[in-house]
């Protein structure tokens, strides 16, 4: 890691507005279903994430792109609140920021749609300067909301500078050889464990079996399984089982996030992978059973 970084962590990624309803369950085709109350909420994988990063204690940087409007003003406010640096974050004269609008079930779960917009005009070129206009970082984070040349972009400057990568390949895509090779952690779910290994995964004892079969070269693998814990990889063939905590389920919204911003605080601190997994795993278990 780069010892003498301005910042911890440095947040390459997506910015969305998220409208959210919460409604007894979610619509089925051609029916309307009756909500009970809405709100808005700033969102988007990548502010999440630096956000919970800066409340983990890391000193937490955002690269990103808004719209010219009110939803890019809120977005860049709610992260200045929480301590972010958003000096990174350009502002796009004719595409709108990216929005979401989610529905939350009765039993937590959720459903949700996005519109991108201004985050698919991130420009790949820029952000090897803004990450050396911010001083670069101990830890990058990066998502798959944002295109992946905005990822491979990123991940190179960092590489290039002794940075540890971490990449959250959510929502799951195709993920090249070339960004994948400069990954120093990767953080799925069950779903997109499935999609990038093509191995099927329901709980910890397929997880630890498909594991067993994937040669991830020198990157670390996560896989996140809700309420069934999680599983680490290793480089070194470890592989670690890390079990669930019982809470009270308020929203999974978000959850995955919290988790990855604070793995991203403690390895950027220098905790081992397997240690910093277990204090996200307990975070990420307090978000979920908070009130909103």
């Amino acid at each position: 890691m780069k010892p003498g970084a301005k910042v911890d962590v440095i947040v390459c990624g997506s910015l969305h507005l998220d409208i959210v309803v919460k409604a007894p369950l979610l619509p089925r085709i051609d029916e309307t279903a009756v909500g009970r109350t809405w709100q808005k909420l700033c969102g988007g994988k990548g502010g999440n994430q630096a956000i919970q990063a800066a409340r983990a204690g890391a000193r937490t940087a955002m690269i990103g792109r808004v719209g010219e409007d009110e939803f890019g003003r809120t977005l860049c406010a709610n992260l200045t609140d929480s301590g972010v640096d958003v000096s990174g974050i350009t502002v796009d004269p004719a595409l709108g920021s990216g929005m979401s609008v989610a529905i939350l079930q009765d039993d937590g779960d959720y459903g949700a749609v996005i519109v991108s917009g201004s985050n698919t005009a991130i420009d790949p070129e820029a952000v090897h300067r803004q990450w050396t206009s911010s001083g670069g970082a101990r830890v990058l984070v990066l998502q798959n909301e944002v295109p992946q040349s905005v990822n491979l972009a990123a991940a190179r400057v960092a590489h290039e500078t002794g940075a540890h990568v971490i990449l959250n390949a959510a929502p799951a895509r195709h993920s090249d050889k070339e960004l994948l090779d400069l990954v120093n952690v990767l953080v799925v779910n069950r779903i997109e464990a499935e999609a990038l290994f093509g191995h099927p995964i329901s709980d910890r004892t397929s997880a630890r079996a498909a594991m067993s079969g994937i040669d991830a070269g020198q990157m670390s693998v996560v896989i996140t399984l809700g309420g069934d814990g999680l599983i680490v990889a290793e480089p070194s063939g470890e592989i670690t089982e890390v079990p669930p905590i019982k809470v009270k389920v308020t929203s999974t919204h978000g959850a995955g996030d919290c988790f990855v911003g604070v793995l991203a605080s403690q390895l950027s601190g220098g905790v081992p992978i397997r240690e910093a997994c277990k204090v996200a795993n307990l975070e990420a278990a307090a978000f979920v059973s908070r009130s909103t």
